[in-house]
């Protein structure tokens, strides 16, 4: 298959999503964009709540990525199966991190710098 024709399924794949795409990437620019204004830099600033709200919203994509998916957490059986559900896991985790960190310290202000 040529790399052309991958595209192409990828992009008739994504199209129903891609409004959701779309607004996921401009609510993370828009609360980087916000908090680094703001003086936030994300090695200086640690907030332990945000860690471990982005690590259960990872954790939450057990239940409802299958569903999504049009898929059953029970159809997850062979090791390439899991290693694309871990992947969309720490995928998820990651994002939610990236939306959440900048966003408690605009909240919490710079009072935990």
């Amino acid at each position: 298959m040529t790399i052309q024709g991958t595209l192409t399924i990828l992009m008739y794949a994504l199209a129903p999503f891609l409004w959701s795409i779309v607004a996921g990437v401009g609510l993370l620019v828009v609360v980087q964009l916000m908090a680094r204004l703001r003086g936030y830099r994300t090695l200086h600033y640690r907030c332990l709540g945000a860690n471990l709200a982005a690590l259960a919203a990872g954790l939450s994509g057990l239940w409802w990525i299958p569903p999504f998916t049009n898929s059953r957490l029970a159809y997850v059986a062979t090791a390439a199966d899991w290693v694309a559900m871990i992947g969309a896991i720490i995928g998820l985790a990651i994002a939610a991190w990236l939306v959440l960190h900048p966003l408690s310290y605009l909240v919490r202000g710079q009072r935990q710098a």
